[in-house]
This record gives structure tokens, sequence and C-alpha cells, in this order.
């Protein structure tokens, strides 16, 4: 049985935030140095610098998220609805994700918004799919 397009979607969801996840430690890596690294971090450190703490912000952001969606694409899947809404849904989420990250490390503050509510959209088209279905 092949992999619906929703569970490749979930599955790039994992894989960019597999990728925020390691640039957010290697961003503090860089700061604090491989002794902290591989420390118990008992210690309380400086906050982090202006890219890495936005790297780090940004990933933290991504998982505030991410378990809806990937909680939405698993009950589409599970009540058996592959739809318009579920197809561009899935694509607006990791879309506007993507362009969202993009502007928030780059600090560019307002039209990242737009992007955080298209991918916020997308998993609410995800989630709202079984229930509008006929």
């Amino acid at each position: 049985m092949a992999m619906s397009f929703e569970l490749s979607m979930l599955a790039g969801a994992i894989v960019w935030g597999f990728l925020q996840l390691v640039a957010a430690a290697q961003a503090a890596n860089v700061q604090y140095g491989l002794g902290w690294a591989a420390s118990p971090r008992d210690i309380e450190m400086p906050p982090l610098k202006p890219i890495p703490g936005r790297i780090n912000r940004n990933f933290r952001n991504y998982m505030e998220t991410f378990p809806f969606f990937a909680a939405a694409v698993l009950i589409a899947h599970v009540a058996g609805v592959h739809s318009e809404l579920t197809y561009w849904g899935s694509i607006a989420y990791i879309g506007g994700r993507v362009v969202y990250t993009a502007l928030y490390v780059s600090g560019i503050p307002l039209v990242r918004s737009l992007f955080w509510n298209v991918a916020s959209f997308g998993m609410l088209a995800v989630l709202i799919a079984p229930f509008v279905s006929h």
C-alpha cells in the first residue's frame, strides 16, 4: 500500500523539524562551545546572540504547531479523507513554516506572521476536512 500524499507531507514536516533541531543545537554549540555541548548544562548561560536566539525560538515555535499538524493529518488519514483540503492544507502548512523560518531567522517582522497564519490555516484545513467531507 502506497503512502498517502498527506502522510508524505507529515514525513516531510518531521524532516523539517529535525533540521531545525540540528540548526538550533549547532547554533548554541557555536556560541557556547563544545565543552558546554558535552556537559550536563547545569550552569546558567548568557542569552543566545540574535541569530542563534532566533534559530532556537523558531524551532520552539515550530514544536508548538507541529503536534497539531501531525494530529490533523493522522485524523484525516484514519477517517480515510484525502481531499483538496488535506492536499492544499498540507502544502500550506509546510510551505508556510519553511518561509516563516527564513523570515524569522532573517529578522523580518510582520510579513513572517502572514506565513505563520498560512501554515496555521493549512493545518486547520487538514483538521476540518474529515468533518466536511461527504
